[in-house]
């Protein structure tokens, strides 16, 4: 069931249309007729990320982009089981689309303006955003974190959003989420900040720590796809899918099943609308 919030602000709508380098070549990117024709939907995912896309202990890849990328293989081609999942690196994520290595991508991509001249991003699944974890039962929320040490990924874009929405924290750059788990051990931090999607997971593996329920950004998670209007009835159908997903509370299902905060989408964009409909 969608929210009050969910109620008063939508289904985020994000669209464009063709804008590939030049002189980067015809893309070998299938489209719908091609894909139908071969019977399988080829999609680039996370194999190592919980609880979007991981390897399970039989080996099978589960997670809640898994779950989208078989229900849009039943949506397209008919069954779910008609889908071919490629693990990829983040670095790979919109070069395996563009190269035509695979059909599309579900693989934590946020959508942004960026990304957004080079590939076509869908209406958007999920809101990420950034989040806190902590094991200190005295945190319940933010303001409690006003004179202590957060934990904070270098160089993310969760950095500049904790020190704007809680400048009154000390905020400690680390590496990687290794440091980051050495610091809260050692109680040398009382809290660590990044994407609710990776903390859910983090929670899931260390269930002694619990998330902040606060979102202090908003990043939509988006299927990449081709550009170009020969894949315009690939793009309808994905954005329709989703769409009735939205509607139906199968996304929100979903989300909840794999322990992900329900966060509504945003009625506005993150980039211009002159974005939309460029060709």
């Amino acid at each position: 069931m969608m929210t009050s919030e969910g109620k008063r602000i939508g289904i985020f709508l994000i669209s464009f249309a063709f804008c590939l380098f030049s002189g980067v070549g015809e893309t070998r990117a299938a489209e719908l007729e091609a894909i139908a024709a071969r019977g399988k939907l080829r999609v680039a995912v996370k194999n190592n990320l919980r609880p979007l896309g991981f390897t399970d202990s039989t080996g099978n890849l589960q997670g809640f982009e898994i779950d989208i990328a078989r229900r849009l293989a039943e949506e397209l081609l008919g069954s779910s089981e008609d889908v071919e999942l490629l693990p990829v690196q983040n670095r790979d994520r919109l070069a395996v689309v563009i190269s035509g290595e695979v059909d599309l991508a579900i693989a934590r991509v946020t959508a942004t303006p960026s990304r957004a001249r080079v590939v076509y991003f869908s209406f958007p699944y999920y809101l990420d955003g950034a989040t806190l974890i902590t094991r200190d039962p005295t945190v319940r929320e933010p303001s409690d974190l006003f004179g202590k040490a957060i934990a904070v990924l270098n160089a993310s874009s969760t950095l500049p959003v904790m020190q704007f929405r809680i400048p009154q924290a000390k905020l400690l750059p680390v590496n990687s989420y290794q440091d980051a788990l050495s610091l809260l051990e050692t109680n040398t931090v009382s809290a660590f900040a990044a994407d609710a999607t990776v903390l859910t997971g983090w929670v899931q593996q260390y269930p002694e720590y619990r998330q902040i329920p606060v979102r202090f950004s908003a990043q939509p998670l988006a299927i990449v796809m081709p550009k170009g209007l020969q894949y315009q009835e690939l793009h309808s159908r994905v954005n329709r899918a989703i769409a009735r997903w939205q509607a139906e509370g199968w996304l929100q299902e979903r989300a909840e099943y794999w322990g992900l905060p329900l966060l509504e989408t945003p009625n506005t964009l993150p980039f211009p609308l002159s974005f939309q409909n460029q060709n």
